[in-house]
């Protein structure tokens, strides 16, 4: 058998193998779940309000889209993530799903959740949700990714627009103050979140060759930085307290969970290199519960009438 009947026999076989959670998993449901929710929870607060219907379309296009992007990634970095402890169970490079399939499967979906975003709810919505998946899938993952330790820096623009997406579905118009407030909230709290992880997986990145900061700065440089963006994310996460675009729940949330976060971060920046991993790994941890939080309270305010009007 040829070098490329073989490829296309293990393709083949790769795909007959996989079953519905190998599909789901090939959407990243994780990632898909903070899209979802960063979304729903600034499409509450956005003025205006949307028919329930059109608001569950516009949600399911937006999961449909990140699920696309995650299952196009699996498709490009299948090299790496066999190589990698924690992605090489993944679908693709366990051969439970085929290369091909991926890239077919990730590609309907993202053509699919475009042109209904287009067709059902609007177009600025749908532009924006072309433009993430795009940006995720060429900037990020082909080219950021591999190539320099600002990857996730500059590549965290893509999961910081769901918020734009969302506010753009219910208002059509995406160049408000505070939906780009909360991407910013996101595109700084990305950094500390993925290098926390970076930090905890350091050794597989580096037997990948992703550039990730740890491996190309080392252990200390990762932590200062992640010390200065979590400095930098609580003067964007207090913002929309401070320019009257959220209420006191959310100052409250965003103060506390700031300080909490801030503590973790030290806690690494201090911890000996035999507790760094597990250190780490509660900062990543923690960052999860502190987004989840501060779009929480944001949603909570808009919900039992706590809100000032937002401009």
């Amino acid at each position: 058998m040829t070098g490329v009947a073989a490829t296309i026999a293990t393709e083949r076989a790769g795909a007959s193998l996989a079953g519905p959670s190998d599909y789901l998993a090939l959407l990243k449901p994780r990632v898909m779940s903070l899209v979802v929710f960063t979304a729903l929870a600034t499409m509450i607060v956005a003025p205006g309000g949307l028919h329930p219907v059109l608001a569950a379309a516009a949600l399911l296009c937006i999961a449909v889209g990140a699920g696309a992007a995650g299952a196009l990634n699996q498709w490009y970095d299948a090299d790496i993530d066999a190589i990698m402890v924690r992605t090489r169970t993944r679908p693709v490079p366990s051969g439970r799903i085929g290369r091909q399939e991926a890239l077919e499967f990730g590609g309907t979906l993202a053509a699919f959740s475009v042109f209904a975003m287009v067709f059902i709810v609007n177009l600025t919505a749908a532009v924006l949700l072309a433009a993430t998946i795009a940006f995720y899938v060429f900037v990020y993952t082909m080219w950021l990714k591999r190539l320099t330790v600002q990857n996730i820096v500059i590549g965290g623009a893509a999961g910081a627009l769901p918020p734009v997406i969302g506010w753009a579905a219910v208002t059509g118009n995406a160049f408000d103050t505070l939906p780009w407030l909360l991407f910013l909230i996101i595109f700084l709290w990305t950094p500390p979140h993925f290098w926390a992880l970076a930090l905890a997986g350091n050794e597989d990145y580096a037997r990948a060759k992703v550039p990730m900061l740890p491996v190309v700065k080392g252990s200390r440089a990762t932590r200062n930085q992640i010390v200065v963006y979590t400095l930098l994310l609580t003067a964007a996460a207090m913002a929309p307290y401070a320019l009257n675009l959220a209420g006191p729940v959310y100052g409250a949330t965003a103060a506390l969970g700031s300080v909490g976060f801030i503590a973790a971060t030290v806690m690494l920046w201090f911890a000996p290199a035999d507790r760094e991993r597990v250190t780490a790994l509660r900062v990543f941890a923690f960052s999860i519960f502190y987004l989840f939080a501060l779009f929480t309270a944001l949603a909570t305010e808009a919900l039992i009438g706590l809100a000032p009007g937002a401009v």
